[in-house]
């Protein structure tokens, strides 16, 4: 049974920090990546930040701010989120892909068939 478990979230003022951890437990299957989206209200969920063998993706709207790293030794992944922005509010889900999706985690696309979430926790910047 695989768990992702988010925590970290919360309220904060425009230019405040957070870290969001998520532990990921009961994936016995191989290599997988790991990436963080975010859904504000009214929205669809985003790709925000991920992992990759080799390096760290991105999106625009959060480079230079954010910084997603990885704690091999105890499954989790964090992300370190600085500078925050009102329009970064939203619940973040840290999300589990397969080998398989690899190739869609480096562009930010999730792939739920073939991946799993966590049950997110909520980010609000005031």
């Amino acid at each position: 049974h695989v768990q992702l478990v988010e925590s970290g979230g919360g309220s904060v003022q425009a230019g405040g920090s957070l870290r969001l951890s998520c532990a990921a437990s009961g994936y016995t299957y191989g290599r997988y990546y790991m990436g963080w989206f975010r859904q504000g209200m009214g929205n669809e969920r985003e790709g925000v930040a991920a992992l990759t063998s080799t390096t760290s993706v991105y999106d625009d709207s959060v480079k230079g701010r954010f910084r997603i790293s990885q704690d091999n030794s105890r499954n989790t992944v964090y992300l370190q989120m600085d500078s925050l922005k009102p329009e970064d509010t939203g619940m973040y889900y840290c999300g589990l892909q397969t080998l398989v999706g690899y190739c869609y985690l480096r562009t930010l696309v999730f792939r739920p068939d073939i991946g799993y979430w966590g049950q997110g926790t909520q980010v609000t910047v005031s």
